[in-house]
């Protein structure tokens, strides 16, 4: 695993620097052969390429767009400045400022270094409010944090000057500077977007409960996310700071955020190579719009000066590429994947291990129980005063009528949902009110009723993510498990394919592939033969068999296929109207009189 780890990681590396090469090219150029205004130019360009990936690290990897992201910009510039402006400028332009801060005069790189220390506390705070907050709510907190920070600049008049023009920043920032910086900015954005962080990132960006069945702490990865996309943006307002040499609060505020959003969803924010596309585009169709703007000649016919026509023509286009491309000109596509040589998947046999071999055989002792469990919602129990146990090396299926609860207890066992009473225990450790994450790090893992891939995952990449966000990452023998995985589910030659283009079918064995990447203990399915053919279901059925039998895996499976859980099934738990209707072997089940009445019967009738 360590070796597939490191490949991803030379991966994301080679891709951030053939990405950075042409920026960095570009900029030599721009110096050599173009006057200072050019050069001007295209300082602008790489201030703005920083932000829009800045941003792009957290809206793209996590799907919740920020339009918050200028305030960090803020903090940059005005905290730089500062540090920055001479001492006697200090006592003249800002004579209220502190003592202390009036005879600090330090150099722009040690501003950059004291600013990144800032925003990181500034964004670990701003960050830890944001990761309890989901979708849409998250984005228009995000819209808060702006606001608020445009109104403490404003009101911060002893440090800012409010909304006077703070002036008097050395005027430092130069293209080469801009160019390392964009270059390493550009390559640390790869970087967490292809290794394991970003991974796992965006694997709950596609699908949240998915991503924490398996393992997979999101909270945790957004406010990373968050912290490293503010530092990016912090640096580059500094650099904005030390350019322009004035500025005023109204510059990181709406009109400013609009423009650097369009870049990036123009270009497609799950991209690193879409930032950098969508701020070409946009930096090349402001400068055209700003010089219609003060009027033009048509035909020998003078067109007036038009105020807005920048902002008309940005939103023009947003609006043509959302109509042909919703998620952006590149999508989610990396541009050096061009030039990358396509490898199919060549299973090796020689020297292969067997899926069976590399889990083991579980222990016998401990079980996953439920005591007493009761789930209401507004007064309707779905779930009253169940208990159940699920041993190791047994399968178990969980059957009754739609509407029986079957689903709700699986997500109770799960920590999908909390119980409203009882309690849930694995090998005797008491796990009520453990999130779905922490539980599927306890050897219980899961599918869904309705299938929850990952959209932008290859099968390959479903597995992986899997066993490393299990804590496999550390495991010499996790390759050998992803390897071993695709021969046991037959998903070998579907292995770098993205999981949403399949058949339902094979949809089906990648989330159950993905499930056991865990190595779990306790396997929960619920409805895995649903939308199966009758060989698929055999095949299954086979499969399911061999977790028992050769490595003692405790299976729960709820299925409406009634001859397959009873010929699969150990033991059957039946609900009905959210109780414990009756428990047994499938013989004393099929003739328990008040199973026949609620489930068999109606089934009968039909």
């Amino acid at each position: 695993m360590k070796n597939r780890i490191n490949q991803r990681f030379l991966n994301a590396l080679n891709g951030g620097t053939a990405l950075a090469v042409p920026i960095i090219l570009a900029g030599v150029i721009v110096a050599l052969f173009f006057g200072p205004a050019f050069e001007r130019i295209y300082i602008v360009f790489l201030i703005s390429l920083m932000v829009v990936i800045g941003m792009g690290v957290y809206s793209g990897n996590s799907g919740i767009m920020s339009f918050g992201h200028l305030s960090f910009m803020a903090v940059g510039a005005y905290i730089s400045g500062i540090l920055t402006i001479s001492t006697n400028l200090k006592k003249v332009s800002l004579p209220l400022l502190p003592d202390f801060l009036k005879g600090i005069e330090i150099g722009l790189v040690p501003s950059i270094l004291v600013v990144i220390g800032i925003t990181i506390a500034f964004a670990w705070i701003s960050g830890k409010i944001l990761s309890r907050l989901e979708g849409s709510a998250a984005s228009i907190a995000t819209l808060g944090l702006l606001v608020i920070v445009h109104g403490l600049v404003i009101a911060a008049r002893e440090f800012t000057r409010g909304s006077q023009s703070f002036f008097g920043v050395p005027r430092d920032t130069n293209l080469a500077l801009c160019i390392v910086i964009s270059a390493l900015i550009i390559i640390i954005a790869r970087l967490f977007r292809d290794c394991l962080p970003g991974l796992q990132l965006r694997a709950s960006r596609d699908d949240l409960a998915a991503a924490e069945s398996i393992g997979i702490n999101a909270k945790k990865r957004r406010l990373q996310a968050w912290i490293i996309s503010a530092v990016m943006v912090a640096v580059a307002g500094v650099l904005l700071g030390h350019f322009l040499g004035t500025f005023s609060p109204k510059k990181f505020y709406f009109v400013d955020t609009f423009a650097l959003l369009a870049m990036l969803i123009i270009g497609g924010m799950e991209s690193v190579s879409g930032a950098i596309f969508g701020t070409v585009l946009i930096t090349i169709a402001s400068e055209f719009l700003r010089r219609l703007e003060t009027g033009f000649v048509v035909f020998g016919v003078q067109i007036p000066e038009i105020f807005g026509t920048t902002q008309v023509g940005i939103g023009l286009v947003i609006l043509f590429v959302m109509y042909f491309r919703s998620d952006g000109l590149l999508g989610r596509f990396e541009i050096d994947h061009l030039f990358r040589r396509k490898k199919s998947f060549a299973p090796n046999r020689e020297n292969s291990v067997d899926f069976e071999q590399i889990v083991g055989r579980q222990s016998s002792e401990g079980c996953l129980q439920a005591e007493n469990v009761v789930m209401n919602f507004s007064g309707l129990k779905a779930v009253d005063q169940v208990s159940m146990k699920l041993f190791p090396n047994e399968i178990v299926g969980l059957i009754g009528p739609n509407g029986s609860g079957k689903t709700t207890l699986l997500n109770i066992l799960s920590g999908v949902l909390e119980s409203t009473a009882g309690s849930v225990s694995i090998d005797k450790t008491d796990v009520t009110g453990m999130k779905s994450y922490e539980i599927a790090r306890l050897n219980v893992s899961r599918t869904f009723q309705n299938i929850k891939l990952f959209s932008g995952l290859t099968v390959r990449e479903h597995i992986e993510v899997a066993a490393v966000s299990s804590g496999g990452g550390d495991d010499s023998s996790a390759g050998d498990l992803i390897s071993a995985l695709l021969r046991f589910m037959g998903l070998e030659k579907e292995a770098s394919r993205l999981a949403v283009e399949l058949p339902y079918g094979l949809q089906r064995k990648v989330e159950i592939a993905r499930a056991l990447a865990l190595k779990p203990k306790f396997l929960l399915l619920d409805e895995p033969a649903a939308g199966m053919n009758s060989d698929e279901s055999r095949q299954l059925m086979k499969e399911l068999l061999k977790l028992r039998d050769d490595m003692g895996i405790g299976v729960l499976i709820i299925d409406h296929d009634m001859d397959m859980m009873m010929d699969l099934c150990d033991r059957l738990i039946v609900l009905n109207e959210g109780r414990l209707l009756a428990q047994g072997t499938p013989r004393v089940i099929k003739n328990h009189p008040g199973v026949i009445e609620a489930y068999m019967g109606r089934k009968r009738k039909n």
